[in-house]
């Protein structure tokens, strides 16, 4: 796979997101634990070495999920997790930045992945109701203090990166972006002026890449998968951009990190443009 670098870090750039091996509506633990560990433990050895959580799925079961399929973590393994949404019931998915609650949503995450400090900790959301300021000025605090590596920051605007990186250094933005939704382009370029890694959230547009024309004409001629089409056209579109499909699926898994080594031509490109 080729590599990308996360300020001190350096991962493949393709990495797995851990959010579906959550029950149904990420609400609650998986049906089938066993299996969940082992969808973990396979994208590790598949080279997924950076892996994208948050407090909020499950609430608090991802995490716990991931430290014990993999806890002791191998020395590449890069784990990046997110505070700043709540979860009062399955539907719903509550902006909560306040300082208290992001300290609280760190300490928990520091708990439940058996971490003294967390290599990439991302504010989920810039909540309304708290300046953006005060919210990544926790999180500096708490990079002072030796408890987070790396700031990212996810679901932002141009002008709202800007003010984050006022405050303190951002390695990371993660923001919905797909073959189909393409609405954050203005941040995406940003992020390569800047050289910030971007990670596209619904990378297969919760499966609406699936169903493009154009995506399964691409991947009937090349004699692809329509994900593994949609996965490619990211990791072309961009040198900055780091996907992070998710699945339960064992054999969604393994063709999704197939399409790292697929090679789209300039043909297929413009024809998914």
């Amino acid at each position: 796979m080729q590599r990308i670098r996360i300020g001190q870090l350096e991962v493949n750039r393709l990495g797995f997101g851990a959010m579906r091996l959550c029950g149904p509506q990420i609400w609650g633990p998986p049906k089938d634990r066993a299996a969940a560990l082992k969808v973990l433990r396979r994208a590790h050895e598949l080279d997924c070495n950076f892996f994208d959580t948050a407090d909020s799925y499950g609430p608090e079961v991802d995490e716990t999920l991931i430290a014990e399929a993999l806890h002791p973590y191998p020395q590449d393994l890069v784990i990046a997790t997110k505070g700043g949404l709540v979860r009062p019931s399955a539907p719903r998915w509550d902006r909560d930045a306040r300082p208290e609650h992001l300290r609280r949503a760190l300490e928990g995450s520091l708990k439940r992945l058996r971490l003294e400090r967390i290599d990439l900790y991302q504010l989920h959301a810039p909540d309304p109701r708290v300046p953006l300021a005060e919210s990544v000025s926790v999180l500096a605090e708490a990079q002072r203090a030796g408890k987070i590596r790396h700031i990212g920051i996810s679901n932002v605007s141009v002008a709202e990166l800007a003010e984050a990186r006022r405050i303190a250094p951002i390695f990371s933005v993660q923001n919905e972006y797909n073959i189909g939704d393409r609405s954050s382009e203005d941040v995406l370029a940003a992020c390569e002026r800047l050289g910030i890694a971007f990670l596209p959230w619904y990378p297969l547009g919760a499966g609406a890449a699936l169903r493009s024309q154009k995506v399964k004409q691409v991947a009937a001629r090349i004699k692809a998968t329509p994900a593994q089409v949609a996965i490619a056209w990211l990791l072309a579109k961009s040198a900055v951009m780091l996907p992070i499909p998710g699945t339960s699926s064992m054999a969604h898994l393994e063709e999704n990190v197939a399409a790292a080594g697929l090679k789209l031509s300039v043909q297929d490109l413009a024809d998914l443009s």
